[in-house]
């Protein structure tokens, strides 16, 4: 390796100090700035910059709005630049720049120059990965939320089906017993009507559980969840859904197989109750390396550009939020009158999952 001369080194020094887009500042014992680099000057207000090039020992502090210690987010107490002799090469703090309000930098403060006391402050800005950390913390928590309720729905579903339901069940079969006894006419009439009603609250328990969570989709997986619900849907609502796949019996990660049911779901949804068509067109198609999910309808359409859509919108935002839960790529298209396709694309190769 070739040595690089002292006049070689200096000018990289220079050519670093000038040219980075860290903040670096020079202050004496005193806390005046002897120096500073463009990159700092650019962050500061202009009053500020003066002050400091004029060397007020307190400039500093009227950009600086507090760093963050072990007890609180924001603090003077025990300034950084309190102590002449402590080097810290690692903290947050917070200064009022030009034009960008309060902004959080990572800093580190260390003498270099003992004898004439020169301490370097350096700056590095924490506005990116501040959002990137609570972007991921966002999902964390969604992705906790979700799986809380489908938990929650779970339970729910198995405590109405397995409880409820026979419970049900059991005083339907006692209830018709009495048409087999000797009772007056008016008394098996009232029998009838009473068993007709409870067959209608069997069955809204037993649809109910199933909205709630299917069994079929535990038990036996996608697409054998996906006939199902299609089946009911026809039974109930007329709308025909044609239904493609290639999955059959193959199983993958439980979040992902309730992230895909639950979009579908809320497609088949959305098309039966807004897009005024009587058939809609679902494809489940695995490949080697995703899972594809496609619902189509030909019908009235919407546009996407429209800051307001027919019902909440919370469903659309529902699918996408449920879509970065998997790293799925949701895809939306749609306009006036020429129907709408709803594709969702999980990558199973980052997951671990498939065949």
């Amino acid at each position: 390796m070739k040595e690089l001369s002292q006049n070689g080194m200096n000018s990289l020094l220079m050519k670093l100090y000038d040219r980075s887009s860290e903040a670096i500042f020079f202050f004496d014992e005193e806390n005046r700035v002897v120096s500073m680099n463009q990159a700092a000057e650019q962050i500061l207000d202009p009053q500020v910059a003066e002050l400091m090039k004029a060397g007020s020992t307190k400039a500093i502090c009227m950009a600086c709005k507090g760093f963050t210690s072990a007890e609180e987010e924001q603090t003077c107490i025990a300034c950084y630049m309190s102590d002449p002799d402590r080097d810290i090469p690692s903290f947050q703090v917070f200064l009022e720049t030009a034009g960008r309000g309060i902004v959080p930098y990572t800093g580190s403060i260390q003498m270099i120059d003992r004898e004439n006391g020169i301490r370097v402050f350096m700056l590095r800005d924490l506005t990116e990965q501040i959002k990137t950390q609570e972007s991921m913390h966002q999902q964390t928590l969604v992705k906790r939320v979700i799986k809380a309720q489908e938990g929650e729905r779970k339970r729910i579903s198995r405590e109405l089906h397995d409880s409820v339901a026979q419970e049900m069940l059991s005083a339907l079969v006692d209830l018709r017993v009495l048409k087999y006894m000797n009772v007056e006419e008016d008394v098996l009439k009232k029998v009838k009507q009473t068993e007709g009603s409870l067959m209608r609250l069997l069955e809204d328990i037993r649809h109910l559980s199933v909205q709630l969570r299917p069994a079929t989709l535990d038990d036996l997986g996608l697409e054998a969840a996906f006939r199902t619900h299609f089946k009911w849907i026809e039974k109930n609502y007329g709308m025909l859904v044609d239904f493609s796949s290639n999955v059959q019996s193959v199983r993958f990660d439980g979040e992902i197989e309730t992230v895909v049911y639950r979009v579908c779901q809320e497609a088949v949804f959305n098309a039966l109750k807004y897009a005024g068509v009587e058939e809609v067109e679902v494809a489940l198609l695995l490949t080697d390396s995703d899972l594809k999910l496609t619902v189509e309808d030909r019908g009235s359409g919407f546009d996407l550009n429209s800051p307001v859509h027919k019902g909440t919108g919370l469903g659309l935002f529902g699918m996408r939020e449920r879509a970065e839960l998997v790293h799925a790529d949701l895809t939306i298209r749609s306009g006036i009158g020429t129907g709408t396709v709803i594709e969702l694309t999980v990558p199973l190769n980052r997951r671990g999952d498939g065949q």
